[in-house]
């Protein structure tokens, strides 16, 4: 299997020197690569560490250390029960072969992060949904307020913005880290993602599916290679479409009804192989309250003029399902240098994890609620978007 390791950003090929990594921490001192150090200290004495002297990654003023969600209960691999321990931090340094089981397991990185970061306060989570939702209808009243062609397009950029951040914070309800009250979750997500034309249960379920398997080139749910038989049975204008900019970035309605090739369902049928039974009400429920929300549109259409709606909701849709593309695709690809993928037993949960990427969207972090905090988010995704940055910062990353 390819050697590679932790870069800056990520994930990155590098020439195997070892047939299996050695025990330590992660370093970020030399900025060309991320090494692994050896260390006769203990867990604990690794949790006292200075870690901002190891955490130079995508977010370097914020002194982020970890670029690494998933239920409590998982099925794990050989590997992720292995304890390697963490016994001496020297001078010497070995290159990172995650060609090899991780040197940690699940367990530990756990144990590395604070009790507190997985308080969930619903009303902290709340004064979110409050702050994004005042600034969208703001924007909306001061765009339709001033009705000038020269406004619109920043009108246009930062309303497709706010959509995102709106969808994040659905997001979160799906997960479970918005609050502990499993019928304020739905009922706020249920708000958010249906006034951006997302099913949300549907939608629910099948990132779930995502984040149990992701890294698995066959189990994942999107964003996945694709076989080269799967490859060779698509028309031309489906791999046109799926792999010619700009149309993957307005892909994501297209995988709500069809999902991705090779797989077969819709996100708003109840019967979707996406789903088990038990599930149908819920799906049902999504599907209705998309519907309730295009009917809204419609009406909307004849209260203003047709062209308005497009202005003030069409076009930072378009904005927004942007966005989505875009995010989901940089944490889950690399660029020069690609991330690994799985299969059979090669695959873990912990594995698949570590192979999400970080990303440092610069002044735009705190607008979209820390998204770019993406591994860590994809091992443990029941710890609020408020508490990642320092569940990051002090992890064994």
């Amino acid at each position: 299997m390819a050697s590679l390791v932790l870069s800056e950003c990520g994930l990155k090929p590098l020439p195997q020197t070892l047939p299996r990594p050695r025990t330590g921490i992660i370093s970020h001192n030399n900025p060309s690569k991320t090494r692994f150090l050896y260390t006769n200290r203990t867990l604990t004495d690794i949790k006292r560490l200075p870690f901002d002297k190891f955490s130079r990654g995508c977010f370097r003023e914020r002194n982020w250390g970890l670029k690494v969600s998933a239920p409590f209960k998982v099925a794990y691999g050989e590997e992720d029960n292995k304890i390697n321990g963490f016994n001496g931090l020297g001078e010497e340094e070995i290159e990172f072969d995650p060609g090899s089981p991780p040197p940690f397991n699940l367990s530990d990185v756990r144990a590395a992060i604070p009790k507190h970061c997985w308080v969930k306060d619903p009303w902290r989570s709340m004064s979110y949904v409050v702050r994004d939702v005042a600034v969208v209808f703001g924007l909306a009243a001061v765009a339709a307020y001033l009705n000038n062609w020269l406004v619109w397009p920043l009108y246009w950029a930062a309303q497709s913005t706010m959509f995102w951040a709106i969808f994040v914070l659905g997001h979160d309800c799906g997960h479970g880290s918005f609050s502990n009250n499993h019928n304020l979750n739905s009922v706020v997500g249920h708000i958010l993602h249906s006034s951006i034309l997302v099913p949300y249960h549907g939608w629910r379920i099948s990132h779930r599916t995502h984040h149990q398997n992701h890294g698995h080139v066959e189990k994942d749910e999107s964003w996945h290679p694709l076989s080269e038989k799967i490859y060779k049975s698509l028309d031309d204008m489906t791999k046109k479409l799926r792999f010619t900019l700009p149309f993957p970035m307005l892909a994501y309605p297209i995988y709500l009804w069809s999902r991705s090739p090779g797989k077969t369902g819709s996100h708003f049928h109840p019967d979707s192989d996406l789903f088990v039974p038990s599930e149908k009400i819920d799906v049902i429920t999504s599907t209705v309250c998309w519907t309730a929300m295009v009917a809204l549109l419609v009406g909307l259409s004849f209260v203003m003029a047709p062209i308005q709606l497009l202005n003030l909701y069409g076009i930072p849709y378009v904005g927004f399902v942007m966005w989505l593309d875009l995010v989901t695709y940089l944490h889950h690809h690399g660029h020069e240098d690609k991330l690994p993928w799985y299969r059979g037993k090669g695959w873990s949960y912990l594995r698949g994890g570590l192979t999400t990427l970080d990303r440092d969207y610069g002044w735009i972090n705190n607008i979209h609620h820390d998204i770019g905090t993406h591994i860590i988010h994809h091992l443990f995704p029941q710890i609020p978007h408020y508490h990642l940055i320092e569940a990051v910062s002090v992890s064994l990353f």
